[in-house]
This record gives C-alpha cells, structure tokens and sequence, in this order.
C-alpha cells in the first residue's frame, strides 16, 4: 500500500513538472564611431507568435548543440564580422514570457539563454544586406519587440557599459594596433560623450601601462600624427581589478 501512495505521489510530481524548450537570443551591439552611435541588430520574425514584429536574433537549441555554438550560429547566419566580442549574459524564463506557454500547451515553457556580442560597425557586414527583415536599429530608436526582448536588450546594455569598466571588452573588437583616440571615440560612443574628457581617459590609461606604444605614427587630418598602441594582455592581467575609467 505505501509503495503504491509513493508511485502515485512520483506520478503526480511529474504531472507539475514543465517541458523547457530551450532558445539562445543574442543582442548584437555595434559601434559606429563615424557617428557617435550604438546600434543593435533587430531582425523581423516570419512566424507566429509575434509575426512581422521586429525582435532579438535567436534560435531554439538543436540537437547536440551547445548553447555558445547556437549563439555563434546566430552570429554567422546574420553577419560577417572578423573580431568580436561575445559572452553569456542571462536566462530570462519567467512563466508567460512566451504566448505559446498556455495550460493547453502540456507545461510546455520557453527559455531564453541570452548573450551579448559587440562589434565595430565599419567591420560587420549584414548577410541579406538589402533584404526586409534586418537591420541595425539606434538604442534610442528601438521599437517594441517581440516577447521580452527590449528587457533583454536593456540588460545587456548594462552588462556592456559595466563591462567596458573593468574588462579589455574593447579590445576584442578593435584593431591590433590602435590610436588612442580610436579607444576613446568607442568608449564614448557606448558610454556617452560625457563619460571622462580625452586628456584625463588617456592619462589614466597610460599609466595603468597595459598599451604598448608601437612606435608608429599615423596621420589622420591637419592634426599631429598619432601614436599607434598595442594592447598588452599579461600586463593588463596585473591591473585587471581596477577600474578602467570613471563614469
């Protein structure tokens, strides 16, 4: 008898348990410096729910996949792009997030493992460039998405100002040699103009000493030439918790 209340009390835990399906989103943040504008890729949905309506670029999981291999999928099906920056950010599975989720539905839930990349926006080409449904949207002129992606996408753009903060972020996605005035204009463009004048920024920099002053200059316009920096990874490893700048 006790065995049988045991057998009939595991059927009925079962019965509460959800069905996860598992998706990755990606927020896909580029800087164009030209501009002074962070722009994320929006990419319209051709299916139900949501149809027409401009949403995240995402994927459910296939089989055997990883969730970072189903994010540089993601990446590799919407651009072309030789350095970049991606890392995990956050699993938004709050019940209802989804319209699919009903009491019709077998307990079926929708996860959203979300990452975030960023890129320099001379350098990320769009695959189906021309075509409706992609597009790079300024931060301030993005719609409303489709499910919770305008939460996603404002989570990330935390994550990414914090991240430009205490990490070589910036680095992954600039050139190997650099001016100083290249990593400026990318920290002041996702960051804003006000975030620390240029006098104090390169100060700073200088004297945490993890950029290594190639030798070379460069000409650009009627100004002095300037200096062309490496980044120096083992001697940013000594510095790595201290703030970068101050905002």
């Amino acid at each position: 008898m006790a065995a049988l209340v045991e057998k009939q009390g595991r059927a009925q835990d079962s019965s509460l348990l959800a069905d996860f399906k598992v998706g990755v989103d990606n927020v896909i943040f580029s800087v164009d410096t030209s501009q002074n504008r962070l722009l994320a890729l929006l990419v319209m949905r051709q299916d139900e729910p949501f149809l027409g309506q401009w949403s995240l670029p995402g994927t459910l999981v296939r089989r055997g996949e990883s969730l970072e291999d189903a994010a540089y999928r993601i990446l590799a099906e919407k651009i072309k792009v030789k350095n970049l920056y991606l890392e995990q950010l956050y699993t938004f599975g709050g019940p209802g997030r989804d319209p699919r989720e009903s009491p019709n539905s077998y307990g079926v839930r929708y996860l959203s493992v979300s990452y975030f990349a960023l890129v320099r926006f001379e350098e990320a080409d769009l695959i189906g460039s021309g075509l409706r449904g992609i597009a790079w949207y300024p931060l301030e002129k993005v719609p409303q998405l489709a499910f919770d992606h305008n939460q996603i996408l404002e989570y990330g753009y935390r994550r990414l100002r914090n991240k430009l903060e205490y990490s070589p972020v910036a680095f992954e996605v600039l050139p190997e040699v650099f001016t100083l005035s290249d990593l400026y204009q990318l920290y002041s463009t996702v960051l804003g103009e006000n975030f620390s004048d240029y006098s104090n920024f390169r100060t700073r920099l200088l004297k945490l000493g993890f950029l290594c002053d190639t030798g070379v200059k460069v000409s650009r316009g009627a100004g002095r030439p300037a200096s062309l920096y490496r980044f120096n990874a083992e001697a940013f490893a000594r510095v790595k918790d201290k703030p970068l700048v101050f905002i």
